[in-house]
């Protein structure tokens, strides 16, 4: 039960923590391609990369931490979701280009950032 809690407080979190990130890149990038779901998303494997290590592999926490962090904060933090939407927003407003750019970059850079986590945690 403490770990079903302790992800439903990081979930809370997570989501508030997407909502600001996301918020903030629109405001400084602007609207017309989904900057801010792409930064949440590098940004939430990068840290995704480097918890898991932190956390998972060297057993650094509880369980009820490790999943308040991993399943909670950074699984509402990420959003594949609203990924698939905007991409799919782009597609039916014909904007091919755009679409396939953050279809290329989603996947490259959060492939990237999670190795690059794993890395540091790695190295600590």
């Amino acid at each position: 039960m403490q770990q079903l809690v302790a992800i439903a407080i990081g979930g809370a979190v997570g989501a508030v923590l997407r909502f600001s990130v996301s918020t903030g890149v629109h405001r400084m990038m602007g609207k017309d391609f989904p900057y801010g779901t792409l930064t949440v998303n590098v940004l939430g494997s990068l840290l995704m990369g480097f918890f898991f290590i932190m956390l998972v592999e060297r057993q650094i926490s509880s369980v009820e931490l490790r999943s308040g962090i991993l399943f909670g904060v950074l699984g509402a933090f990420t959003t594949f979701s609203s990924f698939s939407f905007e991409t799919l927003a782009l597609l039916e407003s014909g904007d091919w280009g755009k679409a396939l750019i953050n279809v290329f970059l989603s996947v490259s850079c959060c492939l990237l950032a999670t190795w690059i986590g794993l890395s540091i945690g790695r190295q600590l």
